[in-house]
């Protein structure tokens, strides 16, 4: 196995920071910044336990048999779809709280 080779895995746990997969004899992890460009509010949306999924090999250890992966690498989202779709949350509605709270505290 190769960096950069592209693989079908399976999803066998999901936490907030990521998804673990098994592949042959190995186990991996796929960050949960490496799950999308877009904020993700709750991998559980996206992905559940027992999916297979195509992914990005990022690195292998050999001793240890552990592979860190990409599943946006492997599923790269179009850029005519990434602008038209609106991001509701994190740092625009961040943004554009941000003035009131400022006004809010200095009263």
């Amino acid at each position: 196995m190769n960096i950069n080779d592209q693989i079908v895995c399976k999803i066998t746990g999901i936490q907030p920071y990521g998804v673990f997969v098994t592949y042959e004899d190995y186990t991996g992890l796929i960050h949960i910044s490496e799950l999308s460009d877009q904020f993700v509010p709750s991998i559980e949306d996206m992905l559940s336990v027992g999916d297979d999924i195509e992914v990005v090999v990022l690195e292998v250890d050999e001793d240890h048999k552990r592979l860190k992966l990409s599943y946006k690498r492997a599923n790269p989202i179009h850029p005519k779809i990434q602008k038209m779709v609106r991001i509701k949350i994190g740092f625009h509605s961040l943004a554009k709280a941000l003035p009131h709270w400022i006004e809010k505290t200095k009263k």
